[in-house]
């Protein structure tokens, strides 16, 4: 019986990447949540899982759990990530430092800015190209390791140098999104930037997509504490706009 109980655990986790201890217990209602801790402490044995705080998640799921390339990513949901971007771009400042995070949908963002004087610090390369477009912004790209899936600088170097900034407002964006793992990036180097920014920056903006809803990637670098809006293209499932109201953030 322990065998196929924990078996069932498995299959369920490998599906769909992680589970929480409350949701086992409603899958298997007749175990005590000791037994079914007991089974998670089975599975991370046998490296099928790795627990974490309140849950599991699975190993494989982690390790293939990688920042989608980012030529498929900029085709996929342009028209929402446009909206996105029109609903972000009321939110710049004339003369004011403008941290603009790497990812498609802060690119939709540089395409629309206000051809303003501005004080653009940015970790896509791609993104300081677009912005030099314009005659008014200066541009400043942060120095670091690049990732060529999502066309992102990180690491240490970076780190050491946006020590020397100020930001006044950042547009940032996340791989994924939950209410038990906050906002999550595919890459620790980059979650360790992003993380930064984001205690750095005097006014936080989250610009994410409804597909990044309830996805987790392996790295949180921030959670609804973290943030001051949050702009979507869809309204947000009611109890992720409750949590967000709960915060005091402003939704659009």
């Amino acid at each position: 019986m322990n065998i196929d109980r924990r078996d069932a655990i498995n299959t369920c986790i490998q599906n769909r990447g992680e589970i929480t201890l409350k949701e086992l217990e409603e899958l298997f209602p007749d175990v005590s949540s000791m037994t079914l801790r007991r089974d998670l402490a089975y599975l991370e044995q046998k490296d099928e899982i790795i627990r974490v705080r309140g849950g599991a998640k699975s190993i494989r799921a982690l390790s293939n759990n990688k920042e989608e390339i980012y030529s498929y990513r900029e085709t996929e949901n342009k028209d929402e990530k446009v909206k996105i971007a029109r609903k972000a771009v009321q939110f710049i400042e004339t003369g004011r430092s403008v941290f603009l995070d790497s990812g498609t949908t802060i690119m939709c963002l540089a395409k629309i800015l206000p051809d303003d004087n501005l004080f653009i610090l940015t970790s896509g390369p791609n993104i300081g190209l677009e912005m030099i477009k314009k005659h008014k912004p200066s541009v400043t790209l942060i120095g670091g390791q690049l990732n060529r899936d999502n066309i992102s600088v990180s690491g240490l170097q970076s780190l050491d140098f946006l020590n020397t900034i100020n930001v006044d407002i950042a547009f940032m964006a996340a791989s994924g999104f939950s209410l038990n793992s906050g906002f999550t990036s595919g890459n620790y180097n980059e979650c360790e930037l992003k993380r930064f920014i984001m205690k750095k920056a005097r006014k936080r903006i989250l610009l994410m997509d409804s597909t990044k809803m309830n996805k987790n990637m392996p790295f949180t670098f921030g959670t609804f504490e973290d943030i001051d809006i949050l702009i979507c293209d869809k309204k947000l499932p009611e109890d992720i706009l409750k949590s967000a109201k709960e915060h005091g953030i402003k939704v659009y």
